[in-house]
């Protein structure tokens, strides 16, 4: 029996022959491989999470040069740097969303390749100021909602939740544009890093505050009005899937809303949860560790049933 070490002292025994361990792990990826070939893995030509992690944090920077970019940079010189920044950092998103289209569209010439992707890459670049702008605005929400906060500077550099929603507001972009895989991955790059699970597909509106965040789910189809305010723990989720559901066509393309509608100046208090297409009215509060599966008109407060307090008696 062959023995191999771990660290400095236990020791392990692999089996007589490793070499029936790597057949028979060949032989179950080809397995999977032949009866799921449109999911089958894709080796390294796939969408690198650590070149968009790196790619993120590069837009992170170019968007607000002077607080998340390298310390040297001045008010004189960031126009500059911005632009080279730019120019390196799109040609590499290109890149991973060139590797998306060969898999969404077997066989696609490098022709129509090329153009599809100098179609979203413009479409992307065209739009961050506009992106740049909206989170301005989600920065000033934080900071007017969060009385621990004591400048828009702090939030920005150190609140999780606006990691977040930097993140979302690029990811959400190139869903729209028709790169969905590498939207879902900068998605998940997020969720790892600070704990809050935005679907890129989600649409959410202007002044968008999350306080804290830590386990906040939002999924695919939820849409989200302008200066909503939600806290840790809440999920926008949808339904459990069912035969006839997502992966059939019937609602995984969007076309069907399959999670909450919140509008304009909602407020959801930690561990609520409302599942499938819901719709919540404006200027509505949801109390915590509420599940909602109903509308809620506007201008209501949904509570959850509360302990009944006694006074204390004798002895006790």
């Amino acid at each position: 029996m062959m023995t191999g070490t771990v660290g400095n002292d236990a020791s392990i025994a692999f089996p007589r022959e490793l070499g029936i361990v790597v057949d028979g792990l060949r032989q179950a990826r080809l397995d999977w491989r032949a009866s799921h070939a449109r999911h089958a893995e894709r080796g390294i030509q796939f969408p690198s999470r650590q070149a968009l992690r790196r790619i993120l944090r590069e837009l992170g920077a170019a968007l607000f040069p002077l607080r998340l970019g390298p310390p040297e940079l001045t008010a004189g010189n960031e126009n500059a740097w911005v632009e080279a920044t730019l120019e390196s950092t799109l040609s590499q998103l290109g890149a991973q969303i060139a590797i998306e289209l060969r898999i969404a569209r077997p066989g696609i010439d490098s022709l129509d390749e090329g153009l599809e992707v100098e179609r979203i890459i413009g479409a992307f670049a065209a739009s961050l100021p506009d992106i740049r702008r909206l989170l301005d605005e989600d920065v000033e929400a934080g900071y007017a909602n969060d009385p621990a906060a004591r400048s828009v500077d702090e939030v920005l550099l150190s609140y999780p939740s606006l990691a977040a929603i930097i993140h979302h507001r690029l990811a959400h972009r190139l869903y729209r544009l028709g790169a969905p895989l590498v939207a879902r991955v900068v998605a998940e790059v997020a969720h790892a890093e600070t704990g809050i699970d935005i679907h890129p597909g989600a649409a959410i509106g202007r002044s968008f505050f999350i306080d804290h965040g830590t386990g906040i789910v939002i999924g695919e189809t939820a849409r989200i009005g302008d200066r909503v305010r939600l806290y840790q723990g809440v999920t926008l989720g949808g339904e459990p899937a069912i035969a006839g559901g997502a992966h059939d066509g019937s609602g995984g393309d969007g076309t069907r809303r399959r999670h909450p509608a919140i509008g304009d100046d909602v407020v959801i208090f930690a561990g609520a949860v409302l599942l499938g297409p819901v719709t919540v009215g404006a200027r509505s509060r949801i109390a915590g560790n509420v599940w909602l599966r109903r509308d809620v008109p506007p201008d209501s407060v949904v509570e959850a049933a509360e302990p009944a307090i006694r006074p204390k008696e004798a002895g006790e």
